[in-house]
């Protein structure tokens, strides 16, 4: 490992997590990245063979069910255990590392309130897949509705003139689904199922909602192009259709009763999960520019020689430290009680992401010139993280949110 552990309790096998989950993030996922980035054209990256090798490699070692409980085939880790394999795999690209995550939210959330239907259709197929024929997304934001999606608990979360754009209604046994969600949703363009946050009863708002899996398979979806975008380009998003979708009445997990408790457990459970994946990523732009500046001679000796560069590298050293601290005590805390605590999520969230940018940015001021050029590393890098900004929720709303929780 390139960073010193400071949890001396660390068990044997928790380090062998850690340094097996480094190898596949070493190895697998960032060649496969920086190879995926140079795709033009989006669509392209959805059939590359690059990105399907990739996930079948993460499905094989079973990360695909780092978050699922060992009852149903998952790896049933607990919650610092997940932080050392989510970081590890930030480090080897943000992008990936999000995309073999949401991969399992249907399936996890379905294990969160099973019936013997899910079980069957759902939770038990998809821990048992092996080669990634068994891929879900999160289907939340809509055209109209992006960070507002996530702010339960707020006046404007209940405001009835504010309606989703996804809907559904009950005819029997079948709930019947129409609308769309918008070019953002990840894992969408390549995606086998969907954990779809909907609207069920509209007098209330965004919290008259409900939350269903939907097999993409079904008559009457239809996706949009691939998306195509800055950075994280080797994590396929984009827009989903739905007119007229059928799905059995058990496949909707949550609705409008219980649908604003569970908003707030998926933010603090992402956002945890987000903070953890962007130490990763904000270590991997600290350590390029920590190597770079021993190898480039600056002014007759290496740049790591000239006191500014010391006085940088050391700045993002201790960034990256603290964004390890908070978002490993976040990911301890709220996944092992609830109800979480939403701000100390969105804290590890906007913490981390704004670390990630800022390591990164200064790491390509490292590099200078060079650190703008697509041979080196920090410019993916960058681009990565200036993503996260925006993704799983606006830094500067969600900041609004977890003050709104104080």
């Amino acid at each position: 490992m390139s960073y010193l552990e400071l949890n001396m309790d660390l068990t044997d096998e928790q380090n062998a997590i850690k340094e097996q989950a480094h190898k596949f993030a070493a190895e697998v996922m960032r060649p496969a990245s920086i190879e995926l980035d140079k795709i033009a054209d989006p669509e392209d990256e959805t059939k590359s063979s690059i990105y399907w090798s990739t996930m079948k490699q993460a499905y094989q070692l079973g990360y695909h069910n780092t978050l699922m409980p060992d009852s149903y085939g998952g790896l049933g880790l607990d919650p610092l255990d997940i932080h050392l394999v989510l970081e590890e795999m930030g480090w080897g690209s943000a992008g990936l590392a999000i995309s073999i995550g949401v991969s399992c939210f249907p399936a996890f959330f379905a294990s969160m309130l099973p019936n013997d239907l899910l079980e069957q259709d759902i939770i038990y197929p998809y821990c048992q897949n092996t080669d990634a024929s068994f891929i879900g997304c999160w289907s939340i934001t809509e055209p109209n509705h992006g960070t507002d999606q996530l702010c339960p608990g707020t006046d404007a979360f209940r405001d009835s003139r504010i309606k989703g754009q996804l809907r559904a209604s009950l005819d029997g046994d079948e709930w019947v689904i129409n609308g769309q969600k918008s070019a953002w949703v990840s894992n969408g363009p390549i995606a086998t199922h969907a954990l779809a946050y909907l609207n069920l009863d509209s007098s209330m708002g965004l919290a008259g909602g409900g939350i269903c899996i939907i097999p993409l398979s079904s008559p009457g979806v239809s996706r949009g192009r691939a998306l195509n975008k800055l950075g994280q380009r080797d994590l396929p998003q984009g827009e989903v259709y739905f007119d007229n979708v059928r799905v059995p009445y058990d496949y909707m997990l949550v609705d409008q009763e219980s649908y604003e408790t569970m908003v707030d457990l998926t933010l603090s459970t992402a956002n945890a999960a987000m903070g953890t994946v962007f130490t990763g990523t904000a270590r991997a732009a600290y350590e390029e520019a920590l190597i770079y500046s021993k190898q480039r001679i600056q002014g007759g000796k290496p740049l790591f020689e000239h006191q500014l560069i010391k006085h940088k590298l050391f700045k993002m050293f201790m960034k990256v430290e603290a964004a390890r601290a908070l978002s490993r005590s976040v990911m301890v805390y709220n996944y092992n009680n609830t109800p979480p605590s939403i701000a100390y999520s969105i804290a590890s969230k906007v913490f981390c992401t704004n670390t990630a940018f800022e390591v990164s940015n200064e790491a390509i001021q490292i590099f200078g010139g060079y650190g703008l050029s697509k041979e080196f590393l920090v410019e993916k890098v960058f681009r990565d993280a200036r993503a996260a900004l925006i993704e799983d929720g606006a830094n500067d709303s969600l900041m609004i949110t977890g003050a709104h929780s104080l």
